[in-house]
């Protein structure tokens, strides 16, 4: 039997972001379940199951060698060594190997491309600033007092790549990396890829839809790069809603999040097997 995988998510206080992460951790269940490789996640922090929880139960089962996976795009930080390393601690006889984080994958670059397609594809359509889905109101697009005959060519559109942002230096140039690989090999047909952040660092997203503004943008493309829906994506939006009010002339669209999907699926249970290959 192949050595169970791990996914540790951050934490986050959303019930949306939580739930989300949940059918990730199901739907890799189910597609691992046919490998006879058992599947758990857990959180760092704020939401449950705890990382400490999962392994605790993992351990019970009877497993004392893991992959450990950081569900995450960006640089892992070392809150998540640390966490494995107290759990070795808890635990004297568990082993555990790293998968790589999710990164800049190709696959990854395709599905934020579709997200950015899909948004696109509503621009000829009615829209209402905010409209509900599920129970949750959620921000769709930025209506701005733009005629909706205008034509906008897709070279006076704009993107803006947002990630979360974070006080290390390197997580946040790699977020700048990957908005000029997205942009090389997927929106080269747009005016420019701009990169923004939801908190911590600069520029916030109002700053990265002012730079379009001012390259002469006619219509911005909000992409989220964040892998759930949940209170970041959220602020993703309100800040773009903001922005927008106050610009009138500039047509604002917000992409959805990667989600819930067999690629971002594959792309995991590739860092998984690969992680297995480096075991002696």
């Amino acid at each position: 039997m192949k050595p169970p995988l791990l996914l540790i998510g951050q934490g986050s206080h959303d019930d949306a972001y939580a739930a989300e992460f949940g059918r990730f951790v199901h739907r890799l269940r189910c597609r691992l379940d046919q490998t006879a490789a058992d599947v758990s996640g857990g959180y760092l922090e704020r939401a449950t199951p705890r990382l400490s929880e999962s392994v605790a139960s993992l351990v019970a089962r009877g497993h004392h060698r893991l992959v450990a996976l950081p569900l995450s795009l960006s640089r892992v930080s070392d809150d998540f060594g640390a966490a494995m390393e107290l759990e070795q601690k808890r635990h004297p006889t568990l082993m555990y190997d790293y998968g790589r984080p999710l990164g800049p994958d190709p696959r990854v670059l395709a599905l934020l491309a579709e997200r950015l397609n899909e948004a696109a594809a509503e621009i000829s359509k009615p829209q209402r600033p905010l409209e509900l889905v599920g129970a949750r109101p959620r921000l769709r697009a930025v209506d701005a007092l733009i005629e909706e005959s205008l034509h906008v060519e897709p070279g006076e559109t704009a993107v803006v790549l947002v990630g979360e942002g974070s006080t290390d230096a390197a997580a946040n140039a790699e977020v700048h990396r990957v908005s000029r690989l997205f942009w090389e090999t997927h929106a080269y047909d747009f005016m420019t890829v701009e990169t923004a952040f939801v908190s911590v660092t600069p520029p916030g997203v109002p700053g990265g839809l002012e730079r379009c503004r001012r390259l002469g943008a006619k219509r911005v493309i909000v992409v989220p790069y964040l892998l759930f829906a949940g209170g970041m994506l959220e602020r993703v939006w309100a800040q773009a809603l903001a922005y927008g009010a106050g610009h009138p002339d500039l047509d604002i669209r917000c992409a959805e999040v990667i989600g819930d999907c067999e690629i971002l699926a594959d792309v995991v249970i590739d860092r998984y097997e690969e992680a297995l290959q480096l075991v002696p």
